[in-house]
């Protein structure tokens, strides 16, 4: 457990949350037992007038994650992705949290620049804007390359966001361990592996180098595709601290009156921004994971530009073949293969009834294809596909739910453009072609080709190998003694606190 030391942080995130009426919108999200309801209110009624305002015309959770700081910021958007934890609602709620925030001065700026880079501004770049975006990490300006008049955006780090963020994290800990230690139930959502994942998120947007690896990955997979653009990174012009990339006009792509004044075809847009994503899933198992509007624009010759690559998700060759045979038997309305898939992929147990899941899948998928053109969605098609799998006792699985929520926004991206898109017709080919060069007699010969190959690499040493693991399992070794100190301090710890919120509720009272 990390930071007893940071009870005031959860004191005073509880009492924003109470204040901004977010506490009982998230209790009611996430189904909160009686002890976790009680500890909330304990933490955060008596000390209500602690708690930040936020503003009022923001909805409440949102508000309050917006008036608590950056971290909290960056957690509801991370959260988003997560609908498996906080339910489909809040997390559609969390998609829309708005993260930006008044910009730090172009003098720290320019600081940053000439730090990272060891040279003066000047003799990097000729021109050098105010900035032209600001949000709880980083904020954007542009830039004109001293050497050759290229424009470039530059994306700069706020100054001390590091030390800020490792502070509020250690809070994070704080609070999921007394969420696990108050409700046993709570633990099948696994709130300290959350914070974890939020942890890895966050110190890789924190070290700009990622992001720019992840652009430049993304720019490689993706040149040769038709109508979509990713800047390209500016190697020599990136550090941890600051990124460059080219600098690329474009309409927004929630600004639809803009885009019909420049005459582009909304729903040639629409589709191909729904193909592109399957594409990138299917085909590279590298794809965009936050394909809003805001981080797409349309350029002048109609070509869809992707923008901020702070999170990108990853599905391995095996996963891929799993998801595409999955949408290709809903495609066919061939529930016995979906079922079967997921026997063969280990993600329902083997004990139960295949016959009943099939069943049950058509009860999903039936309803879905029934609806007319503007109302069928793979979206929500996934959405209840994972109820279902979880009644059957299918584990979460965390790159299915990110890609499930990537598909909601991606899918909305696309309806905003075109009202009357048919889901299922625009995503057929994707599908079709990725089964065509991924399932079947071309790819079993591949595979057993590159089975061959790793054989053929650890070969010498497969007999050494087979012995350490008979070995392994023929003698066992004994897990270390647990130090029970750390927890015994813990549980003190959460004891006064919740001990002095009592006193401080009856003397209220």
């Amino acid at each position: 457990m990390k930071g007893p030391h940071n009870i005031w942080r959860l004191i005073r995130t509880g009492a924003t949350f109470e204040r901004t009426g977010a506490m009982k919108a998230v209790l009611e999200a996430v189904d909160a037992p009686a002890p976790i309801r009680v500890a909330a209110r304990v933490l955060g009624w008596p000390f209500k007038w602690l708690g930040l305002r936020g503003d009022p015309s923001v909805p409440p959770v949102p508000r309050a994650l917006t008036a608590l700081g950056p971290a909290y910021i960056k957690f509801g958007q991370i959260l988003s992705t997560r609908p498996d934890v906080v339910g489909p609602e809040m997390a559609l709620q969390l998609q829309v949290l708005q993260d930006k925030l008044p910009p730090f001065p172009l003098s720290e700026a320019r600081r940053v620049v000439a730090q990272e880079m060891e040279k003066p501004v000047e003799a990097l770049f000729s021109e050098f804007s105010e900035p032209v975006a600001a949000a709880s990490i980083a904020q954007v300006h542009k830039a004109r390359r001293a050497h050759d008049g290229r424009s470039v955006a530059v994306k700069i780090l706020r100054p001390g966001i590091e030390r800020a963020f490792r502070k509020d994290i250690d809070a994070f800990y704080l609070i999921a361990w007394v969420v696990e230690t108050l409700s046993p139930a709570s633990r099948r959502l696994r709130p300290r592996a959350v914070i974890e994942h939020f942890e890895g998120v966050v110190m890789q947007e924190l070290d700009l180098r990622i992001e720019a690896s992840a652009c430049g990955e993304f720019h490689a997979n993706t040149q040769r595709d038709e109508g979509f653009v990713v800047p390209e990174i500016e190697w020599f012009l990136s550090s941890r601290r600051m990124m460059t990339l080219g600098w690329v006009e474009g309409i927004t792509m929630s600004d639809l009156a803009a885009i019909d004044a420049a005459g582009f075809d909304r729903k040639a847009l629409g589709a191909r921004v729904l193909q592109m994503f399957l594409r990138h899933a299917l085909r590279d198992g590298f794809f965009h994971a936050d394909m809003h509007q805001g981080n797409l624009k349309v350029a002048p010759n109609g070509d869809i530009v992707a923008l901020d690559f702070g999170i990108m998700g990853r599905l391995d060759a095996y996963t891929r073949r799993v998801y595409a045979e999955i949408l290709m038997g809903f495609i066919r309305k061939d529930y016995r293969r979906v079922a079967e898939v997921h026997f063969e992929a280990g993600y329902v147990p083997a004990d139960r009834d295949i016959d009943e899941f099939a069943q049950a899948l058509r009860s999903v998928g039936e309803p879905i294809f029934g609806m007319d053109a503007s109302r069928i969605s793979m979206a929500r098609l996934l959405a209840y596909l994972f109820e279902v799998t979880e009644r059957f006792g299918m584990e979460t699985r965390t790159e299915l739910i990110l890609l499930q929520r990537t598909m909601v926004v991606v899918e909305g991206v696309a309806r905003s453009l075109d009202n009357d898109i048919n889901i299922w017709v625009v995503a057929r080919p994707v599908v079709e072609e990725y089964i065509t060069e991924h399932v079947g007699p071309k790819a079993v010969v591949r595979d057993l080709w590159h089975t061959v190959r790793v054989l053929s690499r650890f070969g010498p040493r497969l007999p050494a190998l087979a012995e350490q693991a008979l070995l392994a399992q023929a003698n066992p070794q004994r897990p270390a003694p647990r130090n029970p100190w750390p927890e015994r301090i813990g549980y003190g710890a959460a004891g006064l606190v919740l001990g002095g919120g009592l006193a401080a509720l009856i003397a209220l009272i």
